[in-house]
């Protein structure tokens, strides 16, 4: 029989308190372990994931496994997280950091791995304990995962019982996990994520995704659309990051459709069939579940269409009418949405009024080689990342390409209800007790300096 949830973070504070007496070194070396048992069973872990939740492409997965493992640690390599982490002789300011505890993290069926992967690392990194609470559709991946994690931190002299599962996961359990951790870490739709916010702890969670892309004019065309397909095509569309809408410019519409359909695209414009593809898609106004994360074949067949064999993405016109295009939401499999426009500022409003009806504050996706268009959209749209010539996809959590922070879970501010407006990071699950000293040598301003 399995343990309950209160055994569990019985065991899990115990485990903490031990793990708070390590070093950085040694905690650094477990976070490591973490990491690289992943990436050494990147190909078993995501046959696993893959057999198991029935979504994605298996290849895709072996990919995200080694490369978030890598870079993930990569980022947190010779951080400080444990004791005296800043000290500013200017402010006289000391920052020590302690750890918040024992994590809930509420894990996602579509990123059964390497979500508890990094949840494990940020967490471990502050010298916290995590408990996963994961999608029942991907329990054996999560309970097999733990599994491999609590080896690695016996071999390397940690407690085991740092990182546990709810092996038989029911929204009662998560719901009482989340009321009892010190933090909860929600990555997963967002009735889950409210759930979180609503636990009355601390709470880490995520707004929808809907990714808007612009393609400036003149900006490379066919490099912009190799790079929206493939991120539109990656893991069959189950990434929050993953591009959904995409603006061309009215004179290289033309051309950017024919570029698609040499890319492995299939471009649909009659009015019926795209009805078709909208109607299968979203059934009742909500997103079909029988189709997260199945390939465009798949979609097609359920819509009663006939397309080529090799098609990877299906392309469809968006509506232009007064109401909001419900294909204009985000799509989890391989389906794109297609605008021309006539200036950058009518692309902009187009982002922005589907951005409106979902997916405000996550990110849009920019390719453009005119720096002015490139701070116009980002000074407009509401969002907290606009990434700029790059896949969206697999690039938006951190890559060794940009400077965002490399994560799987993407904060997406006020506008998508969420406490963080940056992608997750370790420093986020730690506490700092700051000391002040008494600053013998400040000059104290005048009045008149202060008013004048």
């Amino acid at each position: 029989m399995e343990e309950s949830v209160a055994l569990l973070l019985e065991r899990s504070r115990k485990a903490q308190e031990i793990f708070a007496t390590f070093s950085q070194e040694q905690v650094d070396a477990v976070v490591r372990s973490l990491a690289k048992v992943v990436y050494d069973r990147a190909e078993e872990l995501a046959r696993m994931a893959h057999e198991e939740t029935r979504m994605g492409v298996y290849a895709d997965k072996v990919k995200k496994n080694q490369g978030k493992a890598k870079i993930i640690w990569q980022s947190l390599k010779g951080k400080k997280s444990i004791g005296v982490i800043a000290d500013d002789p200017l402010t006289g300011v000391t920052q020590i950091a302690k750890p918040m505890g024992v994590i809930g993290a509420v894990t996602p069926c579509t990123n059964p791995i390497v979500t508890p992967m990094c949840n494990a690392m940020f967490a471990l990194k502050c010298c916290n304990a995590m408990i996963i609470a994961p999608h029942p559709r991907a329990k054996k991946c999560a309970a097999y995962l733990t599994g491999l994690f609590q080896a690695e931190l016996k071999a390397l002299g940690a407690p085991e019982d740092l990182i546990l599962c709810i092996e038989e996961p029911t929204l009662e359990k998560t719901n009482e996990l989340m009321r009892s951790a010190d933090v909860v870490v929600a990555t997963g739709g967002m009735n889950m994520v409210k759930a979180a916010y609503s636990s009355g702890k601390p709470a880490f969670g995520v707004g929808a995704g809907n990714v808007q892309c612009i393609v400036d004019r003149q900006s490379g065309l066919e490099e912009a659309i190799h790079k929206i397909l493939a991120g539109r095509l990656f893991d069959n569309g189950i990434i929050c990051s993953g591009e959904q809408t995409v603006m061309i410019h009215e004179d290289e519409y033309d051309q950017a459709i024919a570029l698609m359909s040499r890319h492995g695209a299939h471009v649909i414009r009659d009015a019926g069939q795209v009805e078709k593809i909208r109607s299968v898609l979203f059934p009742d106004g909500v997103m079909n579940k029988h189709l997260v994360g199945q390939p465009a074949g798949r979609v097609a067949e359920m819509a009663g269409l006939s397309i080529p064999a090799e098609t990877t993405v299906i392309v469809v016109e968006g509506s232009g009418s007064a109401q909001p295009d419900i294909l204009c939401r985000e799509k989890m499999c391989p389906v794109l949405t297609l605008f021309p426009y006539k200036t950058f500022a009518e692309a902009v409003d187009i982002a922005m009024a589907n951005l409106a009806v979902e997916g405000r504050g996550h990110s849009i996706s920019i390719h453009s080689r005119d720096p002015e268009n490139i701070a116009y959209a980002a000074q407009c749209v509401p969002v907290c990342r606009v990434l700029v010539n790059q896949i969206c996809s697999t690039m938006n959590g951190g890559s060794f390409n940009n400077g965002f922070t490399a994560t799987t879970t993407l904060g997406c501010g006020s506008w998508g209800n969420n406490s963080i407006s940056e992608n997750l990071d370790y420093k986020h699950l730690m506490n700092i007790t700051r000391i002040g000293r008494y600053l013998e040598q400040a000059v104290v301003p005048s009045d008149e300096e202060i008013w004048g």
